[in-house]
């Protein structure tokens, strides 16, 4: 049987791109909220456009991972990802018996 790793995935629009968030949301079942001054997370973080910003349990920044420079349809740059996320998620991810979703 696997296991289920921790891992949450959800968006977070730039305070300044509200306008955007209809055509984001439309059709898709990702989580996607919309930044506000205060607390400005995207900036905070340093957030650039279509950048993963993996987080610990505190909420503390432990990696970013850029999709436009890691396209997700080359193997190499998925299981990358994949391997940060998990690595992030803690020990009882890293035990998991999960198969990528490829």
């Amino acid at each position: 049987m696997a296991t289920a790793v921790p891992i949450r995935i959800l968006g977070v629009n730039a305070p300044e791109e509200s306008a955007g968030n209809a055509g984001m949301c439309a059709g898709r079942v990702l989580p996607w909220l919309q930044d506000q001054k205060p607390p400005d997370a995207w900036h905070l973080w340093q957030a650039d456009f279509r950048d993963v910003i993996v987080i610990d349990d505190e909420n503390k920044v432990v990696s970013t991972y850029n999709l436009t420079i890691h396209d997700l349809g080359v193997p190499a740059n998925y299981t990358e990802l994949r391997t940060l996320l998990i690595t992030a998620a803690g020990p009882a991810a890293l035990t998991a018996t999960r198969a990528p979703r490829r």
